[in-house]
């Protein structure tokens, strides 16, 4: 199922999809929308934060757990993605959703649990992967001041790779025709960047109903 005024932006660490949340939460029409990110500010989402800051260490499959009871949550439970854009009459635009477990957790755990998991959950209609290359990934992560678990040349190298081949599985899936899949050179300017964007979700149906 795809789900209209649903929208999510996906791509490895440091690719960039925050600068362009941040920059759509200034628009005028930010109004219009419920953003959000995932993990989520949930207590599952909370855990979530901790275990990739590195300060709890679990089995790669339960994280692959938690992230699907998380992201449950986040569609279905009060104040979710479900209720804002049904009851509130607003798009809705996040930072990670299922793509990034089938391409993280994909290389944590094997691809099969994180597909048996997320195999249920709705799809956005508009989908962005910002695509990079590691090593320009980490250079702007380094700016930052701080990493995460997964924040490494290898590990990003393999998921990145695993997000090529979601992104072309979806592609190519009867069930996703409705998703339109845009993908981004994320080494453009901040600002081409984000004029592609809003060319494409200034056209979503809330801004013509």
């Amino acid at each position: 199922m795809v789900l209209d005024n649903f929208v999510v932006f996906e791509g490895i660490d440091g690719a960039g999809t925050s600068t362009q949340l941040k920059i759509l939460k200034s628009r005028p029409e930010s109004s219009r929308f419920d953003f959000s990110a995932e993990p989520t500010d949930c207590e599952t989402g909370r855990f979530l934060r901790q275990i990739l800051g590195g300060k709890v260490e679990l089995d790669p499959k339960t994280t692959a757990f938690l992230f699907a009871a998380d992201r449950a949550e986040h569609i279905y439970g009060k104040n979710g993605i479900i209720d804002s854009i049904k009851n509130k009459n607003k798009a809705v635009i996040i930072d990670r959703y299922l793509f990034s477990s089938l391409a993280y957790q994909g290389v944590s755990c094997g691809k099969e649990l994180p597909r048996k998991l997320n195999e249920d959950f709705p799809l956005p209609q508009l989908l962005f992967f910002f695509d990079i290359a590691p090593e320009k990934s980490l250079n702007r992560i380094k700016g930052r001041g701080f990493t995460e678990i997964y924040e490494n040349s290898e590990y990003l190298t393999k998921t990145r790779n695993q997000y090529l081949d979601v992104i072309k599985e979806y592609q190519n899936l009867e069930s996703a025709k409705d998703m339109k899949i845009i993908i981004i050179d994320a080494t453009q300017s901040v600002e081409e960047i984000s004029k592609i964007i809003w060319s494409h979700i200034s056209k979503l149906p809330i801004f013509n109903s």
